[in-house]
């Protein structure tokens, strides 16, 4: 079966891919994604906060130095280097990366306010990376700001480093917008490339044993798929950006699930994490199997369980809804 995708303008081999995570830290690392079968690599992000930290130290030097007579022909001052760790590692390795697989690889910016970080993107360009990812990570903890400036500051974000790459350009997008229908629709308007569907808002616990606040990340489960997937089959045939699928992958079964709701690609980290990046070949032959057995070429499955272009979105969900609870009702009584 031809599983040949089109992913943001990518001509990928398959639709699944390698989601931004730990496995991609090395060039090693994303050599084994690509042998592993996954259509295309996302790297770890590189944060704002890097960025920043590096630009306010050339600023902290370029001010030290600002005195000095430049007429004072004998007196070359040797400048301490600013700390430009993180970022030089990052281009590096999407130079190496980049270089190292036969498969796209796609750098990701993580960030939550409009600034001189987002000029990055165009060095990330430069380094070979062949598109980018934006994972707008933002929790508005100001409870004075609205929900219009909160949906602006995405659209401003994304606006920059359009204008600043040539290379398509996806956002990962967070569920907890009041419309995320209107907010997918608005970003594709502005000019993403995809949609990247969803993002996981890490949420900390409370030990009350230690009387201490925990953080931590937990690895996805099948059943946050369907947040993702409900939303992908709003979307599709409603934007024009690819959407991609995230959280809740563990099984070949979750791939399908996702590409019949309407998903252009389907990512996953979480899976690979547990079982090594080899399992996507077990991903990818699954989803083969599927439709050869069903004698649906990937195309035609794609958006098949999807609502509808032609009804009307709200009333198609709110369907689905009363007949869930009346289908629980029968198993568990009376919900209301």
């Amino acid at each position: 079966m031809d599983l040949t995708t089109n992913y943001m303008g990518l001509q990928l081999r398959n639709p699944v891919v390698a989601s931004a995570g730990p496995l991609s830290q090395s060039v090693e690392g994303i050599r084994s994604l690509a042998d592993g079968g996954v259509g295309a690599v996302v790297m770890y992000s590189l944060f704002e906060e890097q960025l920043r930290r590096e630009a306010e130290e050339i600023a902290v030097l370029e001010e030290l130095y600002d005195d000095a007579n430049s007429e004072a022909l004998s007196y070359f001052p040797t400048m301490p280097r600013a700390n430009h760790d993180a970022s030089d590692a990052y281009l590096r390795l999407v130079e190496a990366g980049a270089a190292a697989i036969d498969v796209p690889l796609i750098a990701s910016l993580n960030g939550s306010s409009v600034g001189g970080w987002t000029g990055t993107a165009r060095r990330l360009q430069d380094a070979g990376a062949a598109g980018i990812e934006l994972n707008i990570y933002f929790v508005p903890g100001d409870i004075t700001m609205s929900g219009a400036d909160v949906e602006e500051r995405h659209l401003e974000i994304l606006s920059a480093v359009k204008h600043t790459v040539d290379i398509p350009v996806a956002v990962k997008l967070s569920p907890y917008f009041s419309s995320v229908g209107n907010m997918a629709a608005r970003l594709d308007a502005v000019g993403a490339d995809a949609l990247v569907l969803f993002n996981r808002f890490l949420q900390p616990d409370i030990d009350v044993d230690r009387v201490t606040v925990e953080s931590g990340v937990s690895l996805s489960s099948p059943i946050e798929g369907r947040l993702p997937r409900t939303w992908i089959a709003v979307l599709r045939d409603r934007v024009e950006a690819s959407l991609a699928a995230t959280t809740g992958v563990d099984t070949a079964e979750d791939v399908i699930k996702y590409i019949l709701a309407g998903a252009d690609v389907v990512m996953t980290t979480s899976s690979l994490v547990r079982r090594g990046p080899a399992y996507a070949k077990v991903l990818v032959d699954g989803l083969d199997r599927w439709l050869d057995g069903h004698e649906i070429p990937l195309a035609k499955a794609r958006g098949l369980l999807g609502v509808p272009k032609d009804a009307e979105a709200s009333a198609y969900e709110r369907a689905g809804y009363v007949s869930a609870l009346e289908k629980a009702k029968s198993t568990y009584g009376s919900l209301r």
